[in-house]
């Protein structure tokens, strides 16, 4: 991700695919939740029930943070002291 940009969110995703077998490209507009920034990814949409669901990607740093925060973190100072 971009430096300058800490997030980034939007109420629909595109996806597109190239078909293994004919090498044609789909293109589809979903109505996903996506938001992302530097610890993960979510992709956030709707069950066939209507009930919410959700998929989460961490990124390394993400891992890292979450590892710290539940206490399975390395013994180290992150932050230098303060």
């Amino acid at each position: 991700m971009d430096e300058s940009c800490f997030e980034i969110s939007a109420k629909q995703v595109t996806i597109e695919v190239k078909d293994e077998a004919t090498g044609r490209v789909f293109r589809r507009e979903l109505p996903i939740d996506f938001y992302e920034n530097a610890n993960f990814l979510r992709l956030q949409g709707e069950n066939l029930d209507g009930s919410v669901s959700q998929l989460v990607f961490y990124s390394a740093r993400g891992v890292q943070r979450l590892k710290d925060l539940t206490g399975h973190g390395a013994d180290h100072d992150n932050c230098g002291t303060h």
